[in-house]
């Protein structure tokens, strides 16, 4: 982060899972991005703890589903986040959420990761947030 040109935040990680926390993580995190005339890093970190990468069947199904998501979470930016002026990207891997959104985060030298609660009701932090927040580099937004 060292050597940037621009006081305040010029890219922001956001996680996205296809739920509902995610959703909202993503909406704050856009019209932080548009407030901030910083880039909109959207990444989603495919599970592979997926049952469905069990079978050579499965993980095809599973790549596919994936594919399918990523290219669905393209047309999403493009109609949401184009006409508002907001720069975005997408960036598809593989692996644990938490290490994964950090990782990407690091490679290109985000500001901040935003992301959903993702607890299961009661207002609770899911595990994800949690390993976000415990190993921090970076400021981590958890967005109800």
């Amino acid at each position: 982060m060292a050597g940037k040109e621009k006081d305040g935040l010029a890219l922001i990680v956001v996680g996205l899972d296809g739920g509902l926390p995610s959703k909202n993580a993503s909406a704050w995190a856009a019209g932080l991005a548009r407030r901030e005339h910083a880039k909109l890093l959207l990444v989603y970190v495919e599970p592979l703890a997926n049952p469905a990468y069990w079978t050579g069947v499965g993980m095809e199904g599973a790549a596919e589903a994936a594919v399918a998501y990523v290219a669905e979470m393209r047309r999403d930016a493009a109609r949401y986040l184009d006409p508002v002026g907001v720069a975005w990207d997408v960036v598809h891997v593989r692996g644990d959420a938490a290490r994964g959104l950090e990782s990407v985060a690091e490679r290109f030298e985000a500001d901040c990761i935003v992301v959903g609660r993702s607890g299961r009701g009661g207002g609770r932090v899911g595990s994800v947030p949690k390993s976000l927040i415990a190993d921090a580099l970076r400021p981590i937004v958890v967005v109800p």
